[in-house]
């Protein structure tokens, strides 16, 4: 799962551009996350048991994927002083409070 968070990736982009040569950088948090992750936090948080409201098909499973996917972005922290300010909770928090409030 991933999430790209704009403000992060937009300062990681400048820090790049003041590189003094080009190369390439991941930036991630390095930590791995599920859908099931997601789903249990944001339902959690609303207080709701995602089970009541969410199913799963097989059919939409894909067997090519990846089990795990985790960026390391040591290279990026290291050469650009580059450092993820946000947490997979922290920013489904804010999502969870921004749409809240947006449909209240």
């Amino acid at each position: 799962m991933v999430i790209i968070y704009v403000e992060i990736i937009v300062e990681a982009m400048w820090l790049m551009l003041q590189h003094d040569t080009p190369d390439d950088f991941v930036c991630s948090t390095g930590v791995s996350h599920t859908v099931k992750d997601l789903v249990e936090y944001v339902f959690n948080k609303l207080d709701l048991n995602w089970k009541d409201y969410v199913t799963k098909n097989p059919k939409y499973y894909r067997a090519e994927e990846l089990k795990f996917l985790k960026g390391d972005c040591s290279k990026a922290q290291k050469e650009l002083g580059w450092k993820h300010k946000y947490t997979f909770e922290t920013m489904l928090d804010e999502m969870v409070e921004y749409w809240l409030k947006e449909l209240s």
